[in-house]
């Protein structure tokens, strides 16, 4: 990453939708912003999703992230709830689209494994964890936002890593030993 880059991460939700956004200056990563928009007392779901990405398109214009990171469904719900949130994941996408920004989404169990080094993390420890890497010392009211600034840290720990991987590959290929044709060349006496 570049030097002070912004992230924005999304829970999406048509009830409520998180979003937290980050700044990254280096390896400095600290909050700028964390919150809910409350949809519930709309009851039109094509407002809620009008409400959506009015949000996002208000966040990508104030914040100017490179990046959007929406945490992905998990599967569980009822098939209603899912397509749902389906929608809801979709229009916070098309509004990053629109924006020339490229949306990647994290499973829930990634995120949390990003965050605290356990897959199977409580929401209570994620926070717990955000709470130290980004000192946040206000209360916190809504899981929701909390979990849009795990999905942003998450993927910047992801992007860190790659190009971490990236920077530390030597410049010339080694071959790759877990295909076919090196197979093939390693055991000619296992061909028949």
């Amino acid at each position: 990453m570049k030097d002070n880059e912004i992230i924005l991460g999304i829970d999406p939700g048509t009830l409520v939708m998180g979003y937290g956004i980050i700044s990254v200056n280096k390896s400095n990563v600290s909050l700028i912003e964390m919150g809910v928009l409350h949809l519930s007392k709309h009851k039109d779901h094509a407002e809620r999703l009008h409400l959506i990405y009015k949000k996002m398109e208000s966040l990508i214009s104030i914040h100017k992230p490179v990046a959007v990171a929406i945490e992905a469904p998990f599967f569980g719900k009822n098939v209603q709830s899912m397509l749902k949130l389906g929608r809801a994941q979709g229009v916070a996408i098309a509004a990053a689209m629109m924006n020339d920004l490229h949306a990647v989404e994290y499973a829930p169990r990634k995120i949390k494994q990003s965050i605290t080094g356990r897959g199977n993390a409580t929401k209570e420890q994620v926070l717990k964890m955000l709470k130290h890497t980004l000192n946040i010392v206000e209360d916190v009211r809504f899981m929701d936002a909390t979990d849009a600034v795990a999905v942003a840290l998450c993927h910047h720990y992801q992007h860190r890593t790659a190009a971490i991987k990236k920077d530390n590959t030597p410049t010339k290929k080694k071959a790759n030993k877990n295909t076919w044709a090196s197979f093939i060349a390693d055991n000619p006496g296992r061909i028949k």
